[in-house]
């Protein structure tokens, strides 16, 4: 096959002479029935983009979304690309809203928690405990809730700190053509939502944490079988580093990309592991502590990289401090065994004695043959509470936790009524979102994809 030049080609077509330009074809042959056959190849990419660009034509823009991969929802970006260039991006969001926020201003204040557990469907522990730790600054029972109740928090969050981070590398890995660390990490994933379960009746969307504590204490035999699950994922996790660590082609398509250094964070407001990958070791379990986690002994993880393969080592890393604070909360369960997971006030304390029956989850027959064959008063306080809620003094409150993404904040107002005057959070994805102009704008499309997924992002907290 010889190749040809961009010139007009004269061949014999038909019986006629007719002239046809062949701009990319490297031959023109003649077929059965006469007419022409065109044998195509390829041209230099290169000279390619050199002739477009010489042509100053507007450049293209592409609509990558509103559902595509790495973005845990339905998220549009606008990129504006020359050849594979991206020269503009842009993040469209609100295709996922919920009216969340809004619902929780006509609901009671508990009634919330079932709102928040679902913005964003892999931290629901972490909305929960910010909504609960800011009602309970309104209350003025911060320090009232029981060292087990935040031991249980504390628990809970950091199996659901490592469930996020499962996810998020399964799913990333999956992206850039890893299946493997996609069914390793899903299947580390599966033991975590088998104690969720257990504990709380259900795999996701909890409601499990409530103003002033938790919904029940721990079942029977919970902390041998977390014993249990904390050995198997430590097996998985390192499963999952001899996948990912040194791997050349993961490194080859993350190195480098999605850079953003300490200024283009702080000037973003992004938290979390992007902004631990720039080296500042900024973590609010540290820097404003909550739920007693200042007598954890933990590590926070940074690295100086400011790219996708160091935010997808600090996660590695993180887990394992995860799996460490988990180790330090069962030592402390079996110290605390008996002791109330609810505040005492009974003005404001939901029913802790649940127990999860043959017919799913509900109070305890002794607690309901208390407050039926004993007390007229308990029963009518026990519907009025639950039915009419409790009142919350008025006035405004915020409250921060580290959630697997960066802070994850919830600012309440009261207005002396038993349902929120107001609910908003400071979702840590909305924020971290911003990024993804510097962090995309010169790079190639495909590596697109690996740097929202570095971020990760979920659109169910973005949109509410």
């Amino acid at each position: 096959m010889t190749t040809h030049d961009h010139d007009t080609e004269v061949f014999e077509a038909q019986g006629t002479h007719e002239s046809f330009s062949d701009a990319y074809g490297a031959s023109v042959d003649e077929g059965l029935d006469g007419a022409p056959v065109f044998n195509v190849s390829g041209g230099d990419w290169n000279d390619l983009v050199d002739e477009a660009t010489a042509l100053h034509e507007e450049r293209i823009v592409v609509n990558m979304g509103p559902q595509h991969p790495s973005t845990h929802g339905v998220l549009r970006l606008i990129l504006e690309l020359d050849g594979e260039t991206v020269t503009e991006a842009r993040a469209g969001i609100g295709y996922l809203h919920t009216g969340i926020e809004k619902n929780m201003e006509f609901r009671t204040w508990v009634q919330g928690v079932t709102f928040c557990t679902r913005m964003d469907y892999l931290t629901p522990m972490f909305q929960e405990t910010a909504y609960c730790l800011s009602v309970e600054k309104l209350l003025g029972i911060t320090d009232q809730v029981p060292e087990r109740a935040n031991i249980i928090r504390v628990l809970m969050m950091e199996l659901t700190r490592i469930n996020s981070h499962l996810v998020c590398l399964g799913t990333g890995g999956m992206e850039l053509g890893a299946t493997t660390v996609m069914t390793v990490g899903f299947r580390e994933r599966e033991r975590i939502l088998r104690v969720f379960e257990a504990v709380t009746g259900l795999r996701m969307n909890n409601a499990y944490i409530r103003p002033g504590g938790v919904a029940q204490d721990l079942p029977h035999g919970a902390v041998d079988m977390v014993r249990e699950v904390v050995g198997e994922l430590r097996q998985g996790l390192h499963e999952i580093e001899l996948l990912i660590n040194e791997n050349p082609l993961l490194k080859g398509r993350t190195v480098g990309i999605g850079y953003l250094d300490l200024t283009g964070c702080v000037a973003l407001g992004v938290t979390g592991p992007v902004l631990r990958s720039t080296g500042l070791p900024h973590d609010l379990r540290k820097s404003d502590p909550y739920c007693g986690y200042e007598t954890y002994d933990f590590d926070v993880v940074t690295r100086t990289g400011c790219d996708a393969y160091d935010r997808i080592r600090i996660r590695i890393d993180e887990m394992y401090q995860s799996l460490k604070i988990v180790e330090q909360t069962l030592d402390r369960l079996q110290r605390t065994e008996g002791q109330p997971v609810m505040v005492q006030d009974k003005k404001i304390a939901w029913p802790a004695q649940l127990a999860i029956g043959g017919d799913g989850q509900g109070n305890s027959l002794d607690h309901i043959r208390e407050i039926m064959g004993t007390s007229m008063e308990s029963l009518i306080h026990h519907f009025k509470l639950v039915t009419e809620g409790f009142r919350v003094p008025p006035g405004q409150a915020y409250a921060a936790v580290e959630s697997p993404k960066g802070e994850l904040g919830c600012h309440t107002v009261s207005d002396g009524g038993t349902r929120p005057y107001r609910a908003h959070f400071r979702d840590p994805s909305f924020n971290n979102l911003q990024a993804v102009a510097a962090m995309c704008e010169g790079a190639q499309v495909a590596d697109v994809i690996v740097a929202v997924a570095s971020i990760d992002p979920v659109m169910g907290g973005v949109d509410r």
